[in-house]
């Protein structure tokens, strides 16, 4: 399975794509969150797969920058299903709150021409706490992180070789979280700054981690791969050197600072 890491910023990144990646197994795809806006066309081309090719979505939760992105594909799948260019079906899985509000806003914002292919061949399908369906050839379970903030869901993937990849959302892990997380062979975990510029980020306030706390609690949860997501862009040149220089003696396994479009074996 591959991982491509199709944007590492938070919602108010200019210098970045919003936070958003790509699982791929063979042909098949599963595409998680999309970013704030129709950018993610140009990520996903960037990454060299055809937006046409990704029949899986999950949207974590409705903050603008992961669900825009998602309305925009929408938009696509439902105009080239009405158009005859979209062949087959596709499937955004998500928590009922998500559900909800993308059907309400597709019927709102397009055409009756598009959406009566909405439930025929574009399929909500939404997901409860501890669900688990078959995606990319394996098991993947759905959770509730137990946000403060908008209802937020997380997920766990069996590897093909053994082990788990863990999803944890985008803000600080939540103690509901550990029979997913725990043990994790990969584990995503939101960074909004570092440690030594909390003052200046003021990520607790905005129910955030650093990347001092993301790594520590990596070693707590006995992750063997941690990657860092979801941050700030001020300090995007030097980012990866100045992240695993906090957070690397604080975590014993291989640390992670992607870049967009950054691409992991798992």
């Amino acid at each position: 399975m591959k991982l491509t890491i199709l944007g590492t910023g938070n919602a108010a990144v200019t210098e970045c794509y919003n936070t958003c990646f790509l699982l791929t197994e063979g042909s098949d795809h599963l595409l998680v969150d999309a970013g704030g806006g129709n950018g993610i066309f140009r990520q996903l081309k960037a990454a060299g797969v055809r937006w046409q090719d990704v029949r899986s979505i999950f949207v974590t939760h409705k903050h603008l920058d992961h669900i825009t992105g998602i309305l925009w594909l929408m938009r696509m799948i439902l105009q080239g299903m009405a158009r005859g260019q979209y062949e087959g079906e596709a499937a955004i899985y998500s928590h009922k709150e998500v559900t909800g509000l993308l059907r309400t806003m597709a019927g709102l914002l397009l055409s009756e021409k598009e959406t009566r292919f909405l439930d025929a061949r574009l399929h909500l399908v939404t997901v409860e706490n501890g669900e688990s369906l078959p995606l990319l050839g394996q098991t993947a379970t759905f959770f509730d992180i137990g946000s403060t903030k908008a209802a937020q869901f997380g997920f766990s993937i069996t590897l093909p070789g053994g082990g788990k990849l863990t999803c944890c959302g985008d803000e600080p892990y939540n103690e509901a979280e550990r029979p997913y997380a725990e043990g994790s062979r990969w584990l995503l975990h939101e960074a909004f700054c570092l440690a030594s510029q909390a003052d200046v980020f003021k990520p607790y306030q905005k129910h955030h981690s650093t990347a001092a706390d993301a790594c520590r609690l990596a070693q707590e949860l006995g992750a063997e791969n941690l990657i860092l997501y979801h941050t700030e862009d001020k300090n995007i040149a030097r980012r990866k050197a100045l992240y695993t220089a906090e957070g690397a003696p604080l975590f014993s396994g291989n640390l992670f600072v992607p870049e967009d479009l950054e691409v992991f074996e798992l």
